[in-house]
């Protein structure tokens, strides 16, 4: 299991919408933060001064959305030696990215999935193991959610696992992306998360989704967290330990206070299943 984490508690998105009501608000539940690195690189003046107070206050987290590690196309070197210097110029040791890609000649904007083939499994993990070398750092891949499975010839979980084990790199665990799929594509979402790679975990992701159909979710980062997707993260932390877990929400915010409120919820789910896990070995060495 993994021992140390680039950062701890709960987190929350910084988004440029928000930033005003941020900086004046105290923030209490909010331990860490994380911010799309492409919406930073070369932003100076003002904006930027603001953001390195923000960096100055909290951890951070890089979470990328153009690295496109599944693209035909090559890889975006210039990319990636421009996220390095971000994060070396504010302290930023933690990387991640979507398992998707997102580009060929041009770019795509949407994460669109990548085969779960064989070939594809040694195409991405070579790629991630570039952007490990250009970073000096390793980088965490986000299980991805996706409404359609082109040419598959494995399993989801079977493509991430073989993709992490191949590249060496690590994992930032979407436990709203597994609700999804898992009613998207007809499977048992706790049976799915405890096949996943827990000793990878850097950090997690919970968000809110909109409910289409009963059969059709869209994972949308625009809506509250649903019951079923706060279970699921406290059955990922009583089967892999308590991990840092950050909120999303790109969109249709709602009051400062009723957002912490979910980030409130994240620590308050973390404090019971530690509480919980201290007990269970105080039994068992009893």
């Amino acid at each position: 299991m993994t021992s140390t984490y680039p950062v701890s508690g709960s987190g929350l998105g910084l988004r440029r919408d928000l930033m005003a009501e941020m900086a004046e608000s105290h923030l209490d539940p909010v331990s860490f933060m994380e911010v799309a690195p492409e919406n930073w690189i070369g932003i100076g003046g003002p904006m930027g001064r603001d953001f390195k107070k923000f960096t100055e206050r909290f951890p951070f987290v890089f979470h990328g959305l153009s690295l496109s590690i599944g693209s035909p196309a090559g890889l975006d070197t210039a990319l990636v030696k421009a996220i390095k210097q971000l994060m070396d110029e504010h302290g930023v040791e933690c990387y991640t990215e979507h398992l998707t890609y997102c580009s060929d000649d041009g770019h795509l904007y949407d994460l669109m999935p990548i085969p779960f083939t064989e070939e594809a499994v040694h195409y991405v993990a070579d790629r991630i193991r570039q952007v490990q070398d250009i970073l000096e750092r390793p980088i965490a891949m986000e299980n991805a959610s996706y409404y359609a499975a082109p040419h598959q010839e494995m399993s989801e979980i079977d493509f991430i696992n073989a993709v992490i084990a191949e590249a060496d790199c690590q994992l930032l665990l979407d436990v709203n992306n597994i609700y999804v799929n898992s009613i998207n594509h007809r499977y048992d979402p706790v049976e799915f998360l405890k096949s996943m790679p827990g000793d990878r975990v850097v950090y997690g992701h919970i968000a809110g989704h909109y409910d289409e159909a009963d059969d059709l979710k869209v994972d949308t980062h625009g809506a509250d967290v649903k019951p079923d997707v706060w279970k699921l993260l406290e059955i990922a932390y009583q089967e892999f330990g308590v991990f840092p877990t950050l909120l999303e929400r790109d969109f249709n915010f709602p009051p400062m206070d009723e957002l912490l409120a979910e980030v409130q919820k994240i620590k308050d789910i973390q404090d019971k299943v530690s509480q919980s896990l201290i007990a269970e070995q105080q039994v068992s060495h009893g």
